[in-house]
């Protein structure tokens, strides 16, 4: 397996693997084992790689199977959720920190292909995108639907991240979740 930045040319697979998992368009009976909520167009795709460098693969040879977006909230506040969510920072804490735009970062979406779930893929692509962002911010944010049982766990049991709080947005109810991003993953002996 290969986990790498994404580049422009990866944008055409990037977008079809979106729309396999994106909640508007997953299969009915594939949701249950998680999709992706926030739906990205090409020109977005583009400037995330562009000027945030936030998108992080996996590939499996030459095929990308999992992708994973992280930038600053600047980048993140165009979609009214994430507005939602910047003008929270001020009244959430996490590591004896008031959280900021200055401190934290936006985690997330992370879709994998549903043949590589519950591998080595989520915590590798997770590590590979926190080792880049570290130096930039010390806190990870991110947010799960309450109903995105499957996410929830991976995020909580597998990766370790710390729910913070729950809210409300557009009648959906969603984890805050946050991570401190100088922790490296503990490895998982097989």
């Amino acid at each position: 397996m290969i986990y790498r930045n994404a580049t422009i040319e990866d944008i055409p697979a990037l977008i079809e693997l979106q729309k396999k998992y994106h909640i508007a368009t997953i299969n009915e009976e594939d949701k249950p084992d998680g999709f992706v909520t926030t739906l990205f167009m090409e020109e977005q795709f583009k400037e995330l790689i562009e000027k945030e460098n936030g998108i992080a693969v996996s590939c499996d040879a030459e095929k990308i199977i999992a992708y994973l977006m992280a930038a600053s909230w600047e980048y993140w506040s165009k979609w009214p959720l994430f507005q939602h969510m910047i003008n929270d920072l001020n009244n959430t804490e996490y590591m004896n920190r008031i959280l900021s735009v200055e401190n934290s970062y936006q985690y997330g979406p992370v879709c994998i292909e549903k043949d590589y779930r519950g591998t080595e893929v989520l915590s590798e692509i997770f590590d590979f995108s926190r080792i880049q962002m570290k130096e930039r911010y010390p806190i990870l944010i991110t947010f799960i639907n309450h109903i995105n049982e499957r996410s929830y766990n991976a995020h909580t049991k597998k990766l370790g991240l710390d729910v913070i709080k729950s809210f409300v947005f557009n009648n959906n109810t969603y984890y805050e979740l946050a991570y401190d991003t100088s922790k490296a993953l503990e490895k998982k002996i097989k």
